[in-house]
């Protein structure tokens, strides 16, 4: 009898422990968020940069974090950066050591280290996890990952109207100011044909046509973030091909030199080039980040809830426009104040679809690939009122017309 009863209590024992080993290897099992507030003086953030400060871009993350802690009072030992971290595993890799590091913010600055970073999101539910550019935060809803950019087209735009008036100045007929098709001619160079890219070209060619109604522009794709030499080359094609200036969305300093060694005019990107390339150098734009930094950093010690997209605006102080080159055309400052005054309240839209057409008509729709689901299908109505409304879905740009007076060249 005995026996039996042993031999029954060890069945039931067997059957409990396979019972709470499936339930503990239940892939279904609930992820549990668990952010805390968290004291200012054990804030610790890990900044990932694609590149190190040779890159204009990164430079410009790294500055704005700098200038971000020392405004807010932090130690220099609660900020880690980590340079030259690539697009692939290694950034997955490169956040975990920050979680074990200690720190408990951690923001990522390139935009293909946004499936990397959340994966260590998934993972490290504790900590908050930051990316620029991205744009999956908001269907993932993770609850600790977090995407942000910025209404940059505004900037681009303004730096634009610079350009234009810097075309009429050299080119203009002294009489009514206007430029020929020939000298209307502008270049630039691309990184890449991403949504970022196009929506960062087409506003910066709108204000130039606000000024310029008849410009046109050729743009040519490196396919690289940062390559120095082929920056260079690429905006010395442009130049032999008669563009008469230049600007970029890429991260380097060749284009600038090449405008510097060519004599033309150029409009940069994230960092003014004044010092190293005046008489070519005109105005620039950037996203200044320590506005954001400083917002996720005190939401964290106080542990408010941050929208998964934040959207930075000229309002915020998170679009600038650079400092204005020696190059710059006269009154360009004085113009420059009156159309930012007019896109801060709202009587002037860079994306005003009467502003532009594609294929000879000006659009009354447009669908964008709001919710990234990877399958880059369309599914939202970005359209309102004759405005498409850029960034304002989703934080990253899902601007990807291309519009007429634009060339894209192979």
């Amino acid at each position: 009898m005995k026996k039996k009863v042993f031999a029954l209590v060890l069945c039931l024992a067997l059957v409990t422990a396979l019972v709470i080993g499936l339930v503990a290897c239940n892939p279904e099992e609930e992820r549990v968020v668990n952010l805390q507030p968290i004291a200012k003086d054990d804030i610790k953030i890990g900044l990932i940069c694609l590149h190190d400060e040779q890159s204009t871009y990164d430079k410009n993350f790294i500055d704005a974090m700098k200038e971000a802690v020392n405004e807010l009072g932090l130690r220099e030992d609660q900020l880690v950066i980590k340079t030259g971290i690539p697009e692939n595993e290694k950034c997955y890799n490169t956040a975990v050591e920050l979680v074990e590091q200690g720190c408990n913010i951690i923001f990522a600055d390139s935009f293909g280290h946004e499936d990397h970073v959340m994966r260590a999101a998934e993972e490290y539910t504790s900590v908050r996890f930051f990316h620029a550019t991205g744009t999956k935060a908001h269907t993932a809803q993770l609850g600790n990952y977090f995407n942000a950019f910025a209404s940059i087209y505004e900037g681009r735009y303004l730096a634009g109207v610079a350009a234009g008036m810097k075309l009429v100045e050299l080119y203009g007929d002294k009489e009514d100011g206007k430029v020929s098709d020939e000298n209307a001619k502008i270049g630039y160079v691309g990184a890449y044909p991403y949504a970022e890219v196009k929506s960062g070209y087409t506003s910066f060619f709108l204000g130039v046509r606000s000024i310029v109604p008849n410009a046109t522009m050729e743009v040519k794709f490196t396919s690289s973030w940062y390559d120095e030499a082929a920056e260079n080359a690429t905006a010395k094609s442009l130049i032999e091909r008669g563009c008469k200036l230049i600007s970029q969305h890429a991260d380097s300093m060749g284009a600038p030199n090449a405008c510097k060694e060519k004599g033309i005019p150029n409009v940069t990107y994230n960092v003014s080039t004044e010092n190293d390339c005046e008489g070519s150098y005109v105005i620039g734009s950037r996203i200044n980040w320590a506005p954001y930094y400083k917002y996720i950093v005190e939401a964290t010690i106080k542990n408010e809830t941050i929208p998964y997209d934040w959207t930075g605006t000229l309002q915020s102080g998170s679009v600038e426009l650079l400092e204005l080159g020696k190059a710059a055309a006269q009154g360009t400052a004085e113009k420059l104040a009156e159309v930012k005054a007019a896109l801060q309240n709202g009587t002037l839209n860079v994306f005003d679809t009467n502003n532009f057409t594609v294929d000879g008509k000006h659009i009354t729709s447009f669908l964008a690939d709001v919710d990234d689901a990877g399958d880059y299908v369309p599914e939202t109505e970005v359209v309102e009122n004759g405005i498409l409304k850029e960034s304002a879905f989703r934080s990253a740009p899902y601007f990807t017309l291309d519009i007429d007076g634009i060339t894209l060249l192979k």
